[in-house]
């Protein structure tokens, strides 16, 4: 490559999408655009108090088209449009559409523009939380553990809980939906101009850790697995897919009309999508053995291990184990936390709710200073409880809490499970629940490294990665003393985008393997926490009392109450046996541990 040739990365988050131009001989981040979800951020199709986050596939499409015609733009227009010569892009997930045969998803559709049930259900949609159960009951009735290779539990954040969901709740989506697609999946076959869902080339890394795809069950479990669950997934393998593909691999090349619409080449090679934080691991250059820790919104914690080496290890409650769904030929494995810096936001909403609510009726202060006032405040209040949090001693007695304010993903997932918080008093103030909270979200990470090396995946290394691990020197100093290791924190802001980046640049023949374009286009590290020693004997105690409490709220957790399909009004299929038996989240995890 003797002169500049530059690729594209899209990276689709939960609030808003990134594109980056990149210069595929070295790295260099040339220019980005970001575009926020104008519908999502308005809380369109969502219900938070149950559950419900639904996206608009038009948030996604604009967007697309917004970021990479702004990069370009900014980079000097058609002299740079000329060199691109690929684009990958990584999404949230399991994030999954209903879709017609044609592929496209049914709220592009007039009749279902503003059904919800039409949309991507998003990650952190938990409608399926029933249906997970039922999953997880069902499996026990067959003699191959189809839960093997997802840590033995399924989680209604994933593909069939939310699949089973939508069709049991919407009659006319059940009847106008041909399949049910990944979002990483779907952008590649638009930008391509697929037509035919069938032909649609599905990524390993959504397959294996969400679908339920193996390469042991020659695909996906048979229909009879489904179709003895519900009536209603009768068939629906046969409109889904058997072979899966990594992502150094082409998806196609750019159609006409979105070569048209971008600005670039119908000679664009558009590379297979995966999941955010599996190309994060790769942008921030992850290492064999080494956990890779996604930190946003969620955490995603990826770790690679040579396949040869791991041999038949099977790891317990964890997101799955999939052979090339991070690296090619590497075993990749998955884990994380359902809420990280969402936590943090839930708390930060809980104090600015005076300012939010009782300031536009002031009678001291006009509405325009009012909302810089608001705005203002909601800049600076995680800097500063941050800095304040800092200063208050550690003590064995401190407040405690404990992190499932979004149920618990790993390890053992378990959406039924709530936050809390603990040890309060009078004295207990602002800066005291916010670090609580900020070692709550460290300790169910420590849960994670825990259950790895338990099972005989030894951690070597932490690297950080992501917005939370480069802003807050507060939260990754306790995540190391926590942890009781050093974590390196990636120099790149951006490294999902910039993983995706490097995907485009092996999928366009730029290079040989993704690892030699991480070699060559990565950005190193730059900051590394070590543990402060003093702390880290505290930390060991107080990390045994949030387990303990951690066990207490656990069995003491409602069960998830299945809903038999004769209750379901009007779209619900006729009521099967066994299905009517009450399965607590309590029961399904001990199903996944003890086969």
């Amino acid at each position: 490559m003797a002169q500049d040739v530059y690729v594209i990365g899209v990276d689709y988050g939960s609030d808003s999408v990134r594109s980056v131009l990149v210069n595929a001989l070295n790295g260099e981040e040339v220019a980005s655009s970001v575009f926020n979800y104008p519908r999502w951020n308005k809380g369109a199709y969502c219900v938070p108090a149950e559950n419900q986050f639904r996206q608009h596939p038009l948030d996604y499409i604009e967007g697309l088209e917004k970021t990479i015609k702004d990069c370009l733009q900014k980079a000097g227009g058609a002299a740079i449009a000329g060199a691109v010569k690929g684009i990958s892009v990584d999404t949230t997930g399991s994030t999954p559409v209903a879709v017609n045969q044609q592929g496209t998803p049914l709220a592009l559709l007039p009749e279902f523009a503003e059904n919800p049930n039409a949309m991507f259900v998003l990650w952190k949609d938990h409608t399926g939380v029933q249906e997970a159960a039922e999953i997880n009951e069902h499996s026990t009735k067959f003699e191959t553990n189809y839960l093997q290779f997802v840590g033995g539990i399924y989680s209604s954040e994933w593909f069939w809980a939310k699949l089973l969901h939508v069709l049991r709740e919407d009659a006319q989506v059940r009847e106008a939906c041909y399949s049910w697609v990944e979002h990483c999946d779907w952008i590649p076959f638009l930008l391509t101009g697929g037509n035919n869902v069938d032909q649609m080339k599905r990524s390993v890394c959504s397959a294996g850790h969400k679908s339920l795809w193996a390469a042991e069950f020659g695909g996906l479990p048979p229909n009879d697995f489904f179709a003895s669950l519900d009536p209603v997934l009768d068939g629906f393998t046969s409109r889904l897919f058997q072979d899966t593909y990594t992502s150094d691999q082409a998806a196609g090349q750019l159609s006409a009309e979105w070569a048209e619409r971008l600005g670039l080449s119908t000679d664009v090679v558009v590379g297979v999508g995966a999941f955010d934080c599996h190309m994060g691991a790769v942008g921030g250059q992850i290492e064999p053995y080494h956990l890779s820790k996604v930190m946003g919104t969620s955490t995603c914690d990826m770790l690679v291990a040579p396949v040869e080496e791991f041999g038949d290890t099977l790891v317990n409650g964890i997101c799955g184990q999939v052979p090339g769904s991070i690296i090619p030929g590497m075993m990749g494995l998955e884990a994380g936390q359902s809420a990280f810096g969402d936590t943090y936001a839930w708390f930060k909403r809980i104090l600015l709710w005076p300012l939010q609510n009782l300031l536009a009726n002031s009678q001291v202060i006009d509405a325009a200073t009012a909302e810089a006032l608001v705005e203002e405040v909601s800049n600076r209040i995680i800097p500063e409880l941050s800095k304040a949090a800092d200063q208050i001693p550690l003590s064995e007695n401190n407040e405690f809490a404990i992190d499932w304010f979004n149920g618990r993903r790993t390890p053992d997932a378990n959406q039924v499970l709530k936050g809390a918080i603990s040890g309060l008093g009078l004295g207990s103030d602002a800066p005291r629940v916010f670090r609580a909270l900020v070692e709550a979200t460290c300790f169910g990470a420590k849960k994670i490294v825990d259950r790895f090396n338990e099972q005989g995946v030894p951690v070597k290394g932490l690297i950080g990665l992501g917005g939370v691990a480069r802003k807050s020197p507060f939260i990754m100093q306790m995540m190391a003393d926590v942890m009781n290791m050093p974590i390196r924190i990636h120099k790149s802001e951006q490294t999902c985008a910039i993983g995706a980046a490097m995907f485009a640049a092996t999928a366009a023949g730029l290079y040989n393997r993704v690892e030699d374009a991480m070699e060559a286009m990565g950005q190193g590290f730059d900051l590394e926490y070590f543990p402060n020693q003093e702390r880290v004997g505290l930390y060991a105690k107080r990390y045994q009392k949030y387990t303990e409490l951690g066990g207490f709220l656990e069995i003491h957790s409602a069960p998830a109450k299945l809903t038999t399909l004769s209750d379901l009004p009007e779209t619900g299929s006729p009521a099967q046996e066994g299905q009517t038996r009450p399965v607590t989240s309590a029961q399904t995890e001990l199903q996944g541990l003890t086969r």
